[in-house]
């Protein structure tokens, strides 16, 4: 570790303020698709828990839907520090079918156990999600399990399949969120690093950490 590294490892060590809880990362198709990136994945993995992280997420954004089989695998086999989950856009089946399949079938995803400190996901964009989400609803209004006039903001966190709310977002290469968690990261603190994914080293992840922790949170206050 250089002098540099050292000093920025002290600093948050003493730091006053709390480091986030819950990091996201944000990486784009193709972030991965270059050689080193799931070596670079798993080593930030491994910074997120060694700097006070207990959950991470990391949200691969895909425009081209026929790497998703060729991503998936591949996360599959990262090396990571802790338990994790890798989920694909089958597992949400949205868009796919009928409301009441969409429905049912973000039923059954919220429903399987899934406490994994690190969550993956491959494609399941926060627009897409949040559609599923109101469908669902719409559903059960139709039903009348729900009255319309109750509905809040509850209501639609608690029919999201990754309702857990971020404290930290880190997207590199670009100022942007590429559809990431567009409901849950609205109280989120936000950090965008010019370098790249592959270029990104354990100083820059605790420059994102550092700069949460200089920040005061409002909550949209």
């Amino acid at each position: 570790m250089g002098l540099y590294d050292t000093y920025l490892a002290v600093r948050h060590r003493f730091h006053d303020g709390a480091p986030p809880e819950h990091v996201a990362l944000v990486i784009t198709e193709r972030d991965l698709l270059v050689d080193g990136a799931f070596d670079t994945l798993s080593a930030a993995l491994g910074w997120a828990f060694e700097y006070g992280a207990k959950r991470v997420t990391v949200s691969v954004s895909v425009l081209d839907a026929a790497v998703v089989s060729t991503l998936l695998r591949e996360l599959r086999q990262v090396d990571a520090p802790r338990q994790f989950v890798v989920r694909g856009p089958e597992d949400a089946a949205i868009g796919r079918a009928s409301v009441d399949t969409e429905a049912e079938s973000g039923r059954r995803l919220r429903e399987r156990p899934d406490d994994a400190p690190i969550r993956i996901t491959v494609g399941l964009g926060g627009k897409a999600e949040f559609a599923a989400a109101v469908r669902e609803i719409a559903v059960d209004v139709d039903t009348g399990e729900l009255d319309p006039e109750s509905i809040d903001a509850t209501d639609i966190s608690d029919r999201l399949v990754f309702p857990e709310e971020p404290d930290l977002v880190v997207k590199t290469g670009a100022e942007r969120l590429s559809d990431f968690a567009i409901w849950q990261s609205v109280y989120a603190e936000l950090y965008f690093t010019d370098v790249n994914w592959r270029d990104f080293r354990k100083r820059d992840y605790l420059r994102a950490v550092l700069d949460f922790q200089d920040r005061q949170r409002r909550f949209g206050r």
